[in-house]
């Protein structure tokens, strides 16, 4: 087993700290709590789907793997843009999180997906999910260790009160330098990711992480907005889910976080990906249109 770090604590930033200082971070020690990064707007999110939540489910259909990875005693809630207007109006093309994603996204590729937005509930009584890298939704990239490109990272926000108590998500710092990514270490390795309502754990798809026991008597709610990059497959198939109605009135960037616009390589070299008879995806679409007619 490799050695842990001898951080006891995730370093904290304010909202609106330079990239370069918080890239130093999480190349240091795996992830950073960015403090106050959605203060203004989680109020807001929460108010649109309390009531989805409420009656939401919880645990998630699948083989028992996946079952028990995702927790049999928390709700997800998944499909963010088309519910919550705050979300896909506010949040999801945030200017300074962005900033903060494209020095690890941008390394490899010119453009990245947004690779999975959801709600994690975790109701109390739910037990501490196992450690694992975000980078694993693409194993061929573990073999390679620390010496893999950063293909994956994740904003996780704290929607509510988030407590070690309520099962703050527990990580292990410098677990994204260790040489062998079959290690996954342990829980006693780990230390919590407390915050507060609105802030935000900025981390690398390499750092081990996992959901903490919930032994309060209140539910623990994350956004947990992912990204990968655009030469890859993401989990959620936005294009398929999200009308086009509502990607219309969307930014570009934020259209091109979903996939309604297609990926170049130019950075690496290769080609165009994503495209229809050799086509911009967003001029197939006419995305372009309103603003070539408002010239």
């Amino acid at each position: 087993m490799s050695s842990t770090s001898n951080t006891t604590r995730l370093q904290e930033v304010p909202a609106g700290t330079p990239a370069t200082e918080v890239k130093r971070i999480i190349d240091a020690d795996g992830g950073v709590i960015i403090k106050g990064l959605f203060a203004r707007q989680v109020d807001a999110m929460n108010a649109e789907i309390d009531p989805i939540i409420s009656k939401w489910h919880e645990g998630v259909r699948g083989n028992e793997w996946m079952e028990e990875f995702a927790g049999r005693q928390t709700k997800r809630l998944t499909q963010l843009v088309a519910r919550s207007k705050v979300f896909r109006e506010q949040m999801i093309d945030d200017e300074t999180m962005l900033s903060y994603v494209d020095t690890m996204m941008l390394e490899t590729s010119d453009s990245y997906w947004m690779n999975a937005a959801q709600v994690i509930e975790l109701q109390p009584g739910e037990k501490v999910q196992m450690l694992h890298r975000d980078l694993e939704n693409y194993p061929i990239f573990r073999k390679y260790g620390a010496e893999a490109p950063e293909v994956m990272c994740n904003c996780l926000v704290a929607l509510s009160d988030y407590t070690e108590e309520m099962g703050a998500t527990r990580v292990i710092p410098g677990s994204h330098r260790w040489a062998d990514f079959e290690d996954r270490g342990e829980q006693s390795q780990t230390i919590a990711a407390v915050m507060e309502k609105g802030d935000a754990l900025l981390y690398s798809g390499k750092m081990l992480h996992g959901g903490g026991a919930n032994r309060s008597t209140k539910p623990r709610r994350a956004l947990a907005l992912a990204f990968c990059c655009g030469w890859l497959v993401p989990e959620e198939a936005y294009p398929f889910v999200v009308p086009i109605e509502i990607a219309r009135t969307m930014s570009a960037r934020a259209q091109q976080l979903m996939g309604f616009r297609s990926f170049h390589n130019s950075k690496l070299g290769g080609g165009s990906l994503w495209q229809v008879d050799y086509l911009e995806l967003g001029d197939f679409l006419e995305l372009n249109k309103s603003e070539v007619t408002a010239v």
